[in-house]
Formats: C-alpha cells, sequence, structure tokens
C-alpha cells in the first residue's frame, strides 16, 4: 500500500510536527500552508532525515487551489490516505479586548466589544476552521473511496468543551470542529473510512505566543489563568500529541474507533476550578 499523508496547516509547530512523526511511521508527507517556505522547511528537514515530503503553497479556504494541490500530490506521491486537517486559527479582529460585559459597552468605540466586533474578522476566524476543515476533506476524500485504512484527523481544541473568554468566533469555530468530526464518522463509515480529532490543550505556538508571554519572557496574566486552571500546571510540548497521533491513525490500533475526539491537555477538561 502506497501510504500518502496529507497535512493543512503544515507550516505551523504542531502540525510541523505532526509531518515528521507521519514521514517516521512511513508515510510520503504532503505539507500544504498559504506559507510554503514554512511548510518547505519542514519538508527539507524530513528529507534530509530520510523520508519522503513535498510542500505545496494552499489556501485551504479555495477550493480551486486545493483541487491544484490535490492533482500535484497525485503526480508526485499518489492518493491521499491519511489527511490531518490542521489548518485554522485565531484573529485580533474577532477578539475582544475584555472578558465581561461592562455598563456602557454597546456604545463604545475606542476598544473591541462583543457589540462592535468586525463581522468580516469573525468570518474569517470561523471560515478558516470550519471552510478550511470541510473543503480539503471533500477533496481529499475522495482518493480515500475504495482504499483500506485510510482516516481523516481533525484539530479540535480545549474551546470545543470550555469556550474561552474574547474568542468566540474561535470557540465556536472548534465546537463546530468537533460536532463536524462525528458527522462525518458517521458519514463515511460504511466507506470504511474512518475520521477522529485530537483536542490539545494549551501549547505554545508562533500564533499565540505573544498572548502568553510578554516581550521581556515574562508569563502575562493570561498565562497564570490558564496554568491555574490545568491541573499539571503547564504548557503541553508539541511530541506529547504524537502518542495520540500514532493511536488514531494506526488502523491496527484503532480500526473500531471512529466519531472520537480526545483531549490532550494536561487535566483542563477535567477540572473545574474547586
Amino acid at each position: 500500500m502506497n501510504k500518502v499523508c496529507v497535512i493543512t496547516g503544515a507550516g505551523g509547530i504542531l502540525c510541523s510536527s505532526f509531518a515528521e512523526e507521519m514521514a517516521k511511521q512511513g508515510y510520503k508527507v504532503a505539507l500544504l500552508d498559504l506559507n510554503d517556505v514554512a511548510a518547505g522547511v519542514v519538508a527539507d528537514r524530513i528529507n534530509a532525515n530520510g523520508g519522503c515530503a513535498k510542500a505545496y503553497k494552499v489556501n485551504c479556504l479555495e477550493k480551486e487551489s486545493i483541487e491544484a494541490a490535490h492533482e500535484a500530490i497525485l503526480n508526485d506521491l499518489g492518493k491521499c490516505t491519511i489527511l490531518i486537517n490542521g489548518a485554522g486559527g485565531n484573529s485580533p479582529r474577532a477578539t475582544t479586548d475584555k472578558e465581561y460585559y461592562e455598563v456602557g459597552d454597546e456604545d463604545r468605540d475606542d476598544i473591541k466589544t462583543f457589540f462592535n466586533l468586525d463581522k468580516s474578522g469573525f468570518d474569517f476566524v470561523f471560515n478558516l476552521n470550519i471552510m478550511g476543515t470541510l473543503l480539503p476533506t471533500q477533496v481529499f476524500v475522495k482518493d480515500m473511496l475504495g482504499q483500506e485504512g485510510c482516516s481523516i484527523l481533525n484539530i479540535s481544541s480545549m474551546n470545543a468543551y470550555r469556550p474561552l473568554t474574547k474568542i468566540p468566533a474561535y470557540s465556536a469555530a472548534k465546537s463546530g470542529i468537533s460536532n463536524f468530526t462525528q458527522w462525518l464518522a458517521v458519514h463515511f463509515a460504511s466507506a470504511g473510512i474512518r475520521v477522529n480529532g485530537i483536542a490539545p490543550g494549551f501549547f505554545v505556538t508562533n500564533q499565540n505566543r505573544a498572548l502568553l508571554f510578554n516581550e521581556d519572557g515574562t508569563p502575562t496574566p493570561r498565562t497564570n489563568k490558564i496554568l491555574n486552571a490545568t491541573p499539571m500546571r503547564r504548557f503541553g510540548e508539541s511530541e506529547e500529541l504524537l502518542g495520540t497521533l500514532r493511536f488514531l491513525t494506526n488502523p491496527d490500533e484503532s480500526g473500531f474507533v471512529t466519531g472520537i475526539v480526545i483531549p490532550v491537555d494536561g487535566g483542563f477538561s477535567a477540572y473545574s476550578g474547586v
């Protein structure tokens, strides 16, 4: 069997780690990212270590872009057998400045409140996560039809369990990802295609580093709140997601597992705060 793993958002910290792990598991890896330079660095590292990988510049919000990459991947590597939908993220345009409503917020325009959140920013975050999962799945799941041992892995979030303050679009979208994972699992069960998800807790990435640490490296108040709500009292390391990745993508180990989302969160989702 020609094993090919397609990963979107592959230039990021977590998904680049996924790409390297899948290469170690014997997969040819297609790294899709709007930032093809970042994806290319990861591909070069995989190839230098004896794996097989290639980077592709892709906008996961444009089906034509995904389809063009699909054609190239078919020629370069072969049919997709594992799809990891890692594209996603948040934006300051969909983030409120305050955690809680205060009287008068509805009339303010000097700060970002719930009432003046930019619709285009909200749309962008929601689409990046939801449509950025739907569209690649529509394209690459066709490769899996008629093959054995194929699966899809979606990346959810702790926001799907407990919505975080300030980021309503991201929280709503990730909740949607968990639900969509279950929907896809049911829809494609008869085709033998498994669909599962990982819900990472708090990991330091390029996207959230500025929210978690000040310029001098000291933790922000939000970091202190996160760690106080994480029983293990630390951030996760990207390597700590790989065991779950291997389990969910290996049909020999999880052949009867579909429609689940596994938290990897240091206990965050289990902690009531008391």
